[in-house]
């Protein structure tokens, strides 16, 4: 059997996408997926999305990690989504979409740019080594001084599988404060079980956490990711964080077919 594949990234997060709108991918097939994201093997990916139909929305997120398994919310994996979707015709300048989370909805420019807005941030668990919250994934934030040596397959590990978050596991985030309402950020990703070169989810959770903790004021906040650059933008009110989008650029990296 043949599969059609597009290759998307967000600023080095990459994605295996694949159009299932008529259902014919083997979505139960752990094996099946985790090749297709081997990059040694496979096409080579941090997941794999299915863009399939809806009929309350534009369509519908299928994510699975480059494991195999289905997992929770992919920020940059939703905004690749959606310019797959754009060159697909099933949606022109902006959408709505379901995803593991809920409803999303999310505008893309003649640039590439995609907005994609997140779900609200009620909840937030404030300690003095490290913030933790959940933005369509949970997600552990804490400060480092010297972020580009510090080891984050094996410091992220240690507090992915330690006791703080048990079986299920936390994607970790260690943030550098750059100036006022710009940081740097690298992450440890759960199911991919090493560093990303971005996260989307992680990106949002760091931004909110730094205003959370008082290190900003800004409700607009840059993030540095070894992948290149995002945005982070909110509101505000009585320590509930609404309107929250994720923006940055989504981009076709090829597209090809592989025998399984």
């Amino acid at each position: 059997m043949q599969i059609e594949f597009y290759k998307y990234q967000g600023t080095g997060n990459d994605f295996v996408m694949i159009d299932n709108r008529s259902g014919f991918f083997p979505k139960e097939n752990v094996q099946l997926i985790a090749h297709l994201c081997d990059r040694r093997f496979g096409v080579g990916a941090d997941g794999l999305i299915l863009l399939e139909n809806d009929s309350e929305a534009d369509f519908k997120m299928v994510y699975y990690n480059s494991d195999g398994n289905q997992s929770s919310m992919c920020g940059n994996g939703g905004r690749c989504l959606v310019a797959f979707a754009k060159k697909l015709k099933v949606i022109n300048n902006s959408c709505t979409f379901i995803a593991t989370d809920g409803l999303h909805h999310a505008t893309i420019n003649e640039n590439g740019q995609v907005s994609l807005q997140m779900i609200d941030v009620p909840n937030i668990k404030i300690t003095p080594d490290y913030t933790f919250l959940n933005t369509g994934s949970p997600h552990h934030v804490q400060m480092v001084e010297d972020l580009a040596n510090c080891n984050i397959k094996e410091k992220g590990a240690a507090i992915r599988y330690g006791e703080l978050y048990g079986k299920a596991g936390s994607n970790v985030n260690f943030v550098k404060q750059i100036d006022a309402n710009t940081f740097s950020l690298r992450t440890y990703e759960r199911g991919v079980e090493d560093e990303t070169l971005s996260c989307g989810t992680g990106a949002t959770a760091s931004a909110i956490a730094m205003n959370a903790i008082g290190k900003t004021d800004s409700t607009s906040i840059h993030l540095n990711v070894e992948g290149g650059k995002l945005e982070v933008s909110f509101d505000k009110k009585d320590g509930l964080f609404t309107n929250v989008f994720l923006k940055g650029p989504a981009e076709f990296v090829f597209k090809g077919e592989i025998s399984i």
